[in-house]
């Protein structure tokens, strides 16, 4: 098994032992991850650079790749800032719209 295999393999048992991480920090981690990955796939749908992104959200360039490296964790206000721009709002849904 090569390194990259072995330390990808050694990353996920420890991700997944709930003796690590508990299922509210694993359940946040998935969350941020799947939200930096959405606003990554929006600006490049709507064909923006981070630069460009920057200038109509108004941040920095840097910001946005803080963002979209998971550098930074998102503030409500950032987000507002990035998806504006894009046509773009944050809601919040039922996992289950029977339990609504």
């Amino acid at each position: 098994m090569s390194r990259k295999k072995t330390a990808s393999a050694k990353f996920s048992a420890f991700y997944n032992d709930d003796a690590n991480i508990s299922p509210a920090e694993h359940a946040k981690i998935d969350f941020e991850v799947a939200l930096i990955g959405k606003l990554i796939e929006a600006r490049e749908a709507k064909g923006l650079t981070q630069a460009k992104l920057a200038e109509a959200s108004g941040l920095t360039q840097s910001a946005i790749a803080r963002l979209e490296t998971m550098k930074a964790t998102p503030q409500i206000d950032a987000l507002f800032k990035v998806l504006t721009p894009m046509g773009y709002k944050l809601a919040i849904v039922p996992d289950d719209p029977r339990n609504i």
